[in-house]
């Protein structure tokens, strides 16, 4: 990213001159829960530990409650900048279909969001709407996050591994995670152990005659594995089955061939490319096929397109 048209001023980051990026349309196409709308051009959102103000004036993008050290290290990354989205762009549009729902979504950028966080909260996502996942995401970081203050109000950090460790089933369940309670209990049992023997193995590693399997739920470690060997490794987490798996590759993972089908994107594929019957793996095959590396990007476009329009089959 070319640093001349970025001013570090006192608690704030100006960006000048943006291309492709429109903070409604990144926020609002269902990759990320932890935002508060002020208006179609001003957002509050919490993530990785800090609660920034984003305000978009056209080309010009004000970071609030942010400084050089936090933009270089945490949201240059988040927002994914440094990506040439007008090259990503132009290679989907070579698909007469997919080129209306490109023009349409024109501003939005995969985040690169936390894997843990992630986890969560698309095993949250399961048959469940947004405005739910965000409602039961914000409990739980009321519960078990660290609380920053900005404006006078209240915000909560999403948990790490060890903040949420101690979680009972009742707990979770008063967030209204309802069935997919016992499977984020699961989930944080089998991260916190892994990272536990991760450490004791670097401490101790005359210990160990062979790779333990709890280390197969080291996020880390999965996130290091091709795609799809990255998609098998997440569905051995309870409640993660390939919708979910796709979902946090894609968001928190840089794994762009990742396809999540939900019932929008459902809706996009049958109305511009395949038949009705087809299966939902079906889809994700001919999707991937058919854009390979850059599936993720056209999920976005194709879900944000058929949502925003009310696409029905």
């Amino acid at each position: 990213m070319d640093f001349r048209n970025v001013k570090f001023e006192e608690d704030k980051v100006i960006i000048e001159g943006v291309r492709n990026f429109n903070i409604k349309q990144i926020l609002e196409c269902g990759q990320c829960f932890r935002w508060d709308k002020i208006s179609d051009t001003n957002y509050i959102l919490v993530a990785y530990g800090r609660v920034i103000e984003v305000l978009q004036n056209d080309d010009e993008v004000v970071i609030y409650n942010s400084n050089e050290e936090d933009f270089k290290n945490i949201w240059l990354n988040y927002f994914d900048l440094e990506r040439n989205y007008d090259e990503i762009k132009e290679v989907l549009s070579k698909d007469e279909i997919l080129r209306k729902s490109v023009e349409f979504g024109y501003g939005i950028r995969i985040l690169n969001q936390d894997p843990f966080e992630m986890l969560i909260s698309f095993i949250i996502s399961a048959r469940n709407s947004i405005p739910s996942i965000k409602k039961t995401v914000k409990k739980i970081c009321e519960a078990f996050g660290q609380k920053i203050e900005y404006k006078g109000e209240e915000y909560y950090t999403f948990p790490t591994p060890k903040d949420i460790k101690g979680a009972t089933l009742e707990e979770i369940q008063a967030t209204g995670a309802s069935f997919r309670s016992k499977y984020i209990v699961d989930t944080i049992r089998n991260v916190n152990e892994a990272l536990e023997v991760k450490e004791d193995m670097i401490n101790n590693p005359t210990k160990y005659n062979e790779r333990p399997e709890i280390l197969d739920f080291d996020l880390e470690y999965i996130k290091s594995l091709n795609d799809d060997e990255c998609h098998i490794a997440l569905q051995k987490f309870m409640g993660v089955g390939a919708k979910v798996a796709d979902c946090i590759m894609l968001f928190s993972m840089t794994k762009h061939s990742a396809f999540p089908v939900d019932v929008w994107v459902k809706r996009a594929m049958i109305h511009f490319y395949v038949a009705p019957d087809l299966s939902l793996n079906k889809m994700r095959v001919f999707a991937r096929d058919k854009f390979g590396a850059l599936s993720g990007m056209a999920q976005q476009y194709l879900f944000y397109y058929a949502r925003e329009n009310k696409i029905e089959v």
